[in-house]
């Protein structure tokens, strides 16, 4: 969501814009809303980290949540599911509040973090086929898996794309969008298959303007490579420092001896 409290190994969570996403607003939530959301929960933040929690309890807590949400919609609680899917948001919101709080910001956090994320929305939109299997047509309940398979392909455009030192944000349909979609389905009933249908049209839209976004991205060739050298370098360089780190405190005498 536009409040994951992680930047990734790549870079993730730093929200430039551009190429054809600029063209058709694809910032939307994730983008444009950031900065004041993540000044108004700094206060939370610093009141969080009085409490001794870390990013990561939050970030189960949020998990837990989720997961009965899911177990709620499923049993045909569209606003029990609504108000929980709401409730799971809130660590997820609070997260990086805390991390910047307490400067616990980690890659592994920022692994962690994107991982659940994933596991949290297949969670939801399973809890959703769930429904529509047991109130509609089990026809109709391929349509949130179809949601989800597109939603994993643009994640992974993303991720991919950043590995090579590409940019890959951006879309009209982000985890944001999702999310926001499907709380007015639940909220009104009557509009949830119309919800899904839209997000599925406007993810597979996603796909494709990030494709094209890294293709032309991937014609400069020379910078792409360029880039992926100088992250190997530090990379090289980093792990020799920790291996000389580690030779020195092994070679230090002791004292009294």
């Amino acid at each position: 969501m536009p409040t994951s409290w992680h930047s990734s190994p790549t870079g993730v969570d730093a929200h430039p814009t551009g190429g054809v996403g600029q063209v058709v607003l694809t910032t939307m939530f994730d983008g444009k809303f950031r900065a004041p959301i993540d000044r108004a929960v700094k206060p939370i933040g610093n009141a969080l980290r009085k409490t001794g929690l870390s990013p990561d309890h939050l970030t189960i807590i949020g998990l837990l949540v989720a997961v009965g949400a899911a177990v709620a919609i499923g049993f045909g609680q569209l606003r029990l599911g609504l108000v929980l899917v709401i409730l799971a948001a809130l660590p997820d919101l609070f997260d990086g509040a805390l991390a910047k709080a307490s400067d616990s910001s980690s890659q592994r956090g920022a692994y962690f973090d994107s991982v659940v994320d994933r596991v949290t929305d297949a969670t939801l939109f399973g809890g959703v086929a769930w429904y529509l299997a047991s109130n509609d047509s089990p026809h109709m309940s391929l349509l949130p898996f179809a949601v989800m398979a597109l939603s994993s392909v643009i994640s992974y455009q993303r991720a991919k794309a950043e590995s090579l030192g590409l940019d890959a944000k951006g879309g009209l349909m982000e985890r944001a969008e999702r999310i926001i979609a499907l709380c007015i389905g639940l909220l009104f009933s009557v509009l949830l298959i119309p919800m899904l249908w839209v997000m599925l049209v406007l993810t597979a839209i996603t796909a494709v303007q990030r494709f094209v976004k890294v293709w032309k991205q991937a014609a400069v060739a020379p910078v792409t490579a360029a880039r992926i050298e100088m992250r190997r370098s530090r990379r090289q360089t980093r792990r020799v420092v920790r291996t000389e780190r580690r030779h020195t405190r092994i070679s230090r005498p002791r004292r009294g001896t």
